[in-house]
């Protein structure tokens, strides 16, 4: 991996965990020294960072990480419930449904083992996966990369709201649904699973969301 690229994951990886939060200044000199890369690297990652959207060139203070606000989240959910529900509709009809059977048999599994959300990280490395057979199995290489923009925006507003073991589990419950219905080559029920699990995260992320802490670098 070349070096801008090792650059920008890590800042990526700060910007989404909030370790760089809202309003931090990306200096190169500053970030060259704590990732160990000259300035051109950081240069060139802090430029996708802006292009992605994770960060704007200000006058006065050069390039800081981007705002993210609750404002905007109706917004990106109304996109993400367009793009998320025709995919799963593509998903259904798609000749790779038989993927999803032992998808939703995971997600039960863990409704049925609810004390490892505790420990959420294979959790959302299932969601991850989902994700994946989904844009695959949708075969729409449009949808896809609109999603995965949209994703990375949408993982910064969720993290503001801290998704305690019930909701989690309510989540693998909804997510099943999802994995069966398209398992069961059924369009319109992939499609309203999709809806009603996009509905029940936005009216949590809307009841729960609080700043998490960072810092500034």
């Amino acid at each position: 991996m070349r070096a801008s690229e090792r650059a920008y994951v890590a800042l990526r990886r700060d910007i989404l965990n909030w370790d760089l939060p809202p309003g931090s200044v990306l200096a190169e000199v500053e970030l060259s020294e704590r990732l160990g890369v000259s300035r051109t690297p950081v240069r060139e990652a802090v430029a996708k960072l802006v292009a992605d959207g994770l960060a704007d060139a200000q006058r006065g203070r050069g390039t800081v990480v981007s705002d993210v606000s609750l404002d905007d989240l109706e917004d990106m959910f109304v996109l993400r419930r367009v793009l998320e529900t025709e995919s799963a509709r593509l998903a259904a009809i798609s000749d790779q449904t038989h993927r999803f059977a032992p998808l939703a048999d995971r997600f039960r599994g863990v409704v049925q083992h609810s004390e490892t959300l505790e420990e959420p990280g294979p959790y959302y490395q299932l969601i991850n996966t989902m994700d994946e057979l989904i844009d695959e199995a949708a075969g729409n290489n449009y949808l896809s990369t609109a999603l995965t923009n949209l994703r990375v925006h949408l993982a910064r507003v969720r993290r503001m709201a801290k998704d305690d073991r019930a909701r989690l589990a309510a989540s693998a419950v909804e997510h099943s649904r999802i994995a069966e219905a398209i398992a069961k080559q059924d369009p319109l029920l992939a499609s309203a699973a999709t809806t009603m699990h996009l509905q029940a995260s936005l009216d949590h992320i809307l009841t729960h969301a609080e700043t998490p802490k960072g810092r500034h670098d």
